[in-house]
């Protein structure tokens, strides 16, 4: 249990029906998750509060939304701190981090602390949608978005929700009579669920990652963890893997019901039980009668969207997950097929004179940064930003030999010059003292000098985006802009 956590009532297979109406229930957060649950809960027939740190213009025109609904909300850090007289349940944002007063006041006075997975989790009606369930460190939005295509190709109504920006209370609450629902889930969204059940899930990957929510990474890995509890059919898990713990670990960790089997993803040739690649071809020997003897072709690595390793991971998963579900094979390649990726996702943003420009802006981490360097052969590295406490010479040491030459922006790029000085020491580097927005222009004209025909420039940073731009689609966005008048 995480610190701050408060363990929610009927926390077994089936938890016990809680009684709404007339519950004084204080909702944490305004936003894209706390908004819908005040409105939800307020329908229900329950009195809400909703508190929130934040008391600039967008809370105050939030707030006035939902008092004309009748719901009371306190704005300001000292009200976002307290618990409201009465409280008998808080429901709180994910983003909420477990250490703040007000779940400390709830835990003192005994009222549970649900996510808006916890609560859309226990509002689901008779014969709702079974979950199929997706987190990691990196890779999550793109495998439930091929996981979705896969369903759909496979005739199923579906939608990909939860943290991809689809609220899990709308698709809950909503008319559209889904049969199975591609659920990508936060390591934030697990710490305040406690009895969510999914048919199967999977975890991609784990590197250290927002661990100052977190307090540590055997706390971040616990909580992503918490997906492979009570699963049904298949816990997926990254055989690959050799970090620790490891995504197989936890899988070993989980109570899960009887006759839950452990499927592996590779990119190697596939063992019994496991999804793989052999000669190109994408295949299953886990959902097949003989595991022992025969596999089951799914797709082309062709087939999937760029063919870099680490998105062939993406679509493995997402194909074990599908197959876990029932889906045929061909589905599984129509599904691949159709699938695009989404922007800032190491995107092909044009080439100009022999040298290729890729925008993958989303790779905000060491860990997705590597993924990224390995698909390419000789790369001008754009990298920096904000580090979030991350180190960088595992990062360095791996992609040394790819580097041709490397140009450094952000606020923490001494970080990564440091790492490329003890590791890369060969690799030419050009250093960016300035931060503003116009940078990337100049980054890519640097980038331009550096790289010779037959090189991939890339923006992969390794950091996060905020203390140069608003968030990793403008990052992405200057620089596709700065590419694109590089070849005017």
């Amino acid at each position: 249990m995480g610190s701050g956590q408060v363990t929610a009532p009927g926390t077994s297979q089936s938890p016990e029906p809680y009684r709404f109406r007339g519950r004084h229930i204080t909702v944490a957060g305004l936003g894209v998750s706390g908004l819908p649950a005040a409105r939800a809960l307020h329908g229900l027939g329950a009195h809400v509060t909703v508190v929130n740190d934040g008391d600039d213009d967008r809370a105050r025109t939030q707030a006035a939304g939902l008092e004309e609904l009748g719901i009371t909300v306190r704005l300001g850090e000292q009200a976002a701190s307290t618990l409201p007289e009465g409280t008998e349940l808080v429901v709180t944002a994910p983003g909420w981090k477990p250490g703040k007063p007000l779940f400390a006041a709830a835990e003192q006075a005994g009222v549970p602390v649900w996510g808006d997975v916890e609560l859309a989790w226990r509002l689901r009606g008779q014969g709702a949608p079974p979950w199929l369930a997706v987190t990691g460190t990196n890779g999550k939005t793109t495998t439930v978005r091929m996981l979705a295509s896969i369903l759909e190709a496979a005739g199923l109504r579906t939608a990909a929700v939860g943290n991809i920006g689809v609220s899990l209370l709308d698709a809950v609450l909503g008319d559209e009579p889904y049969d199975v629902l591609a659920v990508e889930l936060s390591s934030y969204q697990l710490h305040w669920s406690s009895s969510v059940r999914a048919h199967s899930a999977a975890v991609l990957n784990l590197a250290p990652d927002h661990l100052d929510w977190h307090g540590s990474m055997e706390a971040y890995a616990a909580d992503k963890g918490r997906v492979y509890e009570g699963n049904r059919i298949a816990c997926v898990y990254n055989a690959d893997a050799t970090d620790k713990p490891s995504t197989e670990d936890l899988v070993r960790e989980a109570d899960v019901e009887e006759g839950c089997r452990a499927v592996g993803f590779t990119l190697g040739t596939p063992g019994p039980s496991q999804l793989g690649v052999v000669d190109g071809i994408l295949v299953d020997r886990a959902f097949v009668e003989d595991r022992q003897g025969s596999a089951q072709e799914l797709a082309e690595v062709a087939d999937v969207d760029p063919p870099a390793p680490h998105n062939i991971a993406n679509a493995l998963a997402a194909a074990a997950l599908a197959r876990a579900y029932g889906v045929p094979a061909a589905a599984v390649r129509d599904g691949l097929r159709a699938f695009t990726p989404d922007a800032h996702r190491i995107a092909h943003v044009a080439d100009v004179d022999g040298v290729a420009w890729v925008d993958d802006s989303k790779a905000t981490n060491t860990h997705a940064a590597q993924a990224s360097l390995a698909a390419y052969e000789s790369i001008v590295w754009i990298a920096g930003g904000l580090a979030k406490g991350a180190a960088f010479d595992e990062l360095v040491a791996g992609s040394a030999k790819r580097l041709r030459g490397v140009v450094l922006i952000g606020a923490d790029r001494a970080l990564i010059r440091e790492a490329l000085a003890r590791h890369a020491p060969e690799v030419p580097v050009v250093d960016l003292a300035r931060t503003d927005t116009g940078a990337m222009l100049q980054a890519v004209q640097e980038a331009k000098r550096l790289a010779r025909p037959g090189d991939t420039v890339l923006l992969a940073p390794a950091c996060a985006s905020m203390d140069m731009f608003a968030n990793y689609n403008r990052r992405g966005e200057a620089f596709a802009q700065a590419v694109r008048e590089l070849g005017a």
